[in-house]
């Protein structure tokens, strides 16, 4: 499995392993020095994991479908509410646009969705929610176009 990140994300991720890396290693043996080596150890291993997976900013193509890399514009039906985000893998500081996991339920609901097409997902309260996908694009072209302004 893979997963698409940004650009920025890449670079984050590749800034915060250096930094876990570089750190030095803590000499005492009580509990919370333990606790925090293993969960620096934890961070480590994830971030390594998500770096080796990781797809970086290549676009899908630009077909209208909703897939992992494509800045996605939904309505949310019940609300009429709009919303924009990019499909893809979180991290603490994603910038100005959402992102949001292809794993999450929105996520889930969307992947394969083309533009007009509604779909339904679950949400933790046990509501279903009916979006539908207003747009798809790839994120360099929303970056791009966003630049132009």
């Amino acid at each position: 499995m893979t997963d698409w990140l940004t650009p920025e994300t890449h670079a984050r991720l590749r800034a915060e392993l250096a930094e876990l890396l570089a750190l030095p290693a803590p000499r005492a043996d009580d509990d919370l020095v333990t606790t925090t080596r293993r969960q620096r150890e934890v961070r480590i291993r994830e971030v390594r994991d998500l770096l080796a997976r990781a797809v970086v900013g290549e676009d899908p193509p630009d077909d209208g479908v909703a897939e992992p890399g494509m800045v996605l514009t939904v309505r949310y039906d019940d609300t009429g509410e709009v919303e924009t985000f990019v499909l893809g893998v979180r991290d603490a500081g994603h910038g100005e646009v959402e992102v949001y996991s292809p794993g999450s339920p929105l996520g889930t609901a969307l992947d394969g969705a083309r533009r007009g097409e509604q779909r339904t997902y679950v949400v933790p309260n046990g509501a279903t929610v009916r979006v539908t996908l207003v747009d798809a694009v790839p994120y360099s072209r929303r970056v791009t176009s966003a630049d132009a302004r």
